[in-house]
């Protein structure tokens, strides 16, 4: 089945459409670089010799091209397939740029990496003003460089400045930003795209680019260092993808375009064999498979349909139940933002302006967008007819009793086929659903905060949810644009079961005399966003204590000694980010500064000196450890579930592929040798998992 289709219009045009088959996506692979090399063959040929011009676009609704076949080249990433590879792309889009007629993209959808590349290759680009029209080259967030073209022919487009910005910042122009920045020659309607870029047909071939001034020597050593300096501020020097795609963009603007393309390829080959890019493509992987997930193989699929949620009840409009209901009334989705009284609703309110605000500050949505988006969502205080909404979300305090009596007034007042969420981030749903005659209904929809910016939800099956009430879930959740992933119902689910042990062993440390800003800067060295102990201000130390402690109570494995320090700051309501003050005074919009105050509470130990292996060995070693707990009790069904989910709902360091991929580069025997060193010093709460002893003993990993 043919990825491109070829028309000649009665203008003498020919126009080549990509539309992959059974895809929602166009991609470059092998068989889509063989059938554009036999068209532009075909415009090669006497056959061709009335053609005046050649205009390529895209037959998928959403996407222009998506670039290259990422699975394709990591089943086999030799450096002479990755060089080939690149060759193919590089000569092709060569080819373009040399045909004897002129060459225009018409952009409709996202046109991403190798598909801004084939753009780049052509002499004109006009672009739809559609909101799926966005163009850029991302190679660098997985790792790798652009390698058919874009690193040398970008700069000299649109100028140094504005092609660092799209190359290293992952910087996606629309239509009209595309236009201002020289990327684009003009914009309109989707419906006028094949029309506008007849037009730019008749303007004949391009001349050669003219000069940019930020481009000469002088301006682009500046440009550089000044660059360098920002990659290296926000990497920490942990991705070696910015740093190699500034080398090459440079020195590329300093020879030939063929020079740029050899410089690419080495470069490109060099990335792509390395462990960082293997990870983040890993990632990149996950996330896609993340939006494939189904039902577990051991449900049967309902008999009816879900229903289709177009209004959704969110009741408690606090922090979650805000995020919540603004993340859906801005995708279009019906909300009615339920509370007990007006005052926290008026407080909900509030901050769903704010975010609405910020997002059109931002340019995420224009004014009004985001106006009809707010009027979408409808408060209302007590109780209130809740027959017409498709789902229930509860986003209230986490207290089992509280979630008991509210799910019994859900579940009186809604219909017998809408399924009951919870936003818990560790209370049983079995627990919750207990009390109902109806406990099938029940699910766990768990968001992660900030809603606007975390795009993992853990979808949580109880022993007794149904499995319409999963799919119901599951279908809501890859609607609304989030990835999820599915987990069973045990304590502290994935992400908080994996991660309490790292912030309770944080405050122990702090509790032992180490200082704060030592803590969080060794595993800030290591790869996290922010420290562990910064983290917890952001969570709430008052949240951390309560799922500690659901932790400890439902979990049969040891648990660490308890943090009296940390309660002391619980007492004087030092709860972190929302109350101002934690191990961190949190003022204004800049980056938090730290509690002089609580290294002088009471029971803290005198001072000692850092020690960053210690700190590492005693922070991430309970992860990996907890994370094979996790796969022992069966909480996800594989190790990619608890890398995907450690990665995308906390932030662990993402170029070490995860905690259980990190684990296998260590090795079992090593974790488990070190695990029983600290069991001796520290306590039990580190002796290594029956799955951990049972892997070092047989030589296995979590990965094959």
């Amino acid at each position: 089945m043919a990825n491109l289709h070829r028309e000649v219009t009665a203008s003498h045009v020919c126009v080549l459409t990509f539309d992959r088959p059974d895809s929602v996506a166009n991609i470059f692979d092998e068989a889509t670089f063989a059938e554009l090399n036999a068209h532009l063959d075909f415009l090669a040929s006497p056959e061709a010799r009335e053609i005046k011009g050649v205009i390529f676009c895209s037959a998928k609704p959403k996407i222009f091209l998506a670039g290259a076949d990422l699975i394709g080249f990591t089943k086999d990433p030799s450096m002479e397939k990755l060089e080939r590879l690149i060759e193919t792309g590089q000569q092709t889009f060569r080819r373009i740029t040399m045909l004897p007629v002129p060459s225009v993209a018409a952009i409709h959808g996202l046109a991403l990496g190798g598909g801004c590349e084939i753009t780049l290759a052509c002499d004109y680009r006009v672009a739809s003003t559609s909101r799926e029209t966005k163009i850029g080259l991302p190679e660098v967030q997985i790792g790798i460089l652009p390698g058919w073209g874009g690193s040398t022919i970008l700069p000299r487009l649109i100028g140094l400045p504005r092609a660092l910005e799209v190359i290293l910042g992952n910087k996606q122009l629309a239509a009209v930003p595309a236009l201002k920045a020289g990327l684009v020659d003009a914009v309109g309607p989707r419906e006028s795209l094949r029309e506008l870029a007849e037009k730019q047909v008749i303007r004949g071939k391009r001349g050669s680019l003219p000069p940019q001034l930020m481009n000469l020597p002088p301006a682009a050593a500046f440009i550089a260092r000044q660059a360098r300096a920002n990659v290296l501020a926000k990497t920490g020097g942990h991705y070696p993808a910015p740093l190699k795609a500034l080398e090459v963009v440079i020195a590329a603007l300093r020879g030939t375009v063929e020079q740029g393309f050899a410089l690419e390829k080495k470069a490109f080959a060099e990335l792509a064999t390395g462990d960082v890019a293997r990870h983040l493509i890993g990632i990149f992987l996950l996330q896609e498979r993340s939006k494939k997930t189904r039902l577990p193989a051991d449900l049967i699929a309902p008999a009816e349909a879900p229903r289709k949620i177009e209004r959704v009840a969110v009741v408690g409009a606090g922090v979650m139940g805000a995020g919540i209901a603004q993340w859906l009334a801005a995708r279009g989705t019906s909300v009615l933002l339920k509370d007990i009284a007006a005052e926290p609703l008026a407080i909900g309110m509030q901050s769903i302006r704010k975010l609405f605000r910020d997002g059109v500050q931002r340019r995420r949505f224009t004014g009004t967008e985001a106006r009809a988006a707010l009027d979408r969502i409808v408060p209302v205080a007590g109780d209130v007819p809740l027959r017409r909404v498709d789902l229930v979300i509860e986003a209230a305090v986490e207290r089992l009793d509280l979630k008991q009596q509210i799910f019994r007034g859900l579940e009186a007042a809604t219909a017998a086929d809408v399924a009951l969420a919870t936003n818990t981030s560790a209370l049983s749903i079995d627990a919750i659903a207990g009390a109902l005659p109806d406990p099938s209904r029940v699910v766990g929809i768990h968001f992660f905060n900030p809603v606007h910016r975390m795009q993992l939800v853990e979808i949580v099956r109880g022993d007794r949810t149904s499995a319409l009430a999963l799919e119901t879930a599951l279908r809501f959740v890859k609607g609304i644009g989030k990835l999820p992933v599915i987990v069973r119902d045990r304590p502290g689910f994935l992400v908080n079961r994996i991660l309490t042990p790292y912030l309770s062993e944080a405050g122990r440390l702090f509790q032992e005399g180490y200082a704060v800003a030592d803590i969080d800067n060794a595993l800030e060295r290591f790869g996290m966003p922010m420290g562990p102990l910064r983290l917890i201000d952001e969570v709430g130390l008052d949240v951390g204590r309560h799922v500690a402690t659901d932790l400890a109570a439902r979990l049969t494995t040891p648990q660490g000694r308890p943090v009296p320090a940390m309660d002391e700051m619980i007492a004087r309501k030092w709860f972190g980010k929302k109350s101002g003050q934690g191990f961190y005074v949190h003022a204004g919009k800049g980056k938090p500064t730290l509690n002089a105050d609580v290294e002088r509470l009471p029971g803290v130990a005198a001072r000692r000196p850092a020690d960053a292996k210690l700190f590492l060995d005693r922070l991430i070693l309970p992860m990996i450890n907890e994370a094979a707990r996790v796969l022992e009790e069966n909480v996800v069904e594989a190790p990619e579930d608890v890398d995907f989910g450690m990665i995308m709902g906390s932030g662990w360091a993402p170029f070490r592929g995860g905690p259980l991929r990190y684990a296998d580069s260590l090795g079992a025997a090593k974790i488990v040798a070190d695990l029983e060193s600290l069991a001796g010093r520290f306590g039990e709460s580190f002796r290594p998992s029956a799955r951990l002893q049972s892997m070092a003993a047989g030589g296995r990993r979590f990965y094959p």
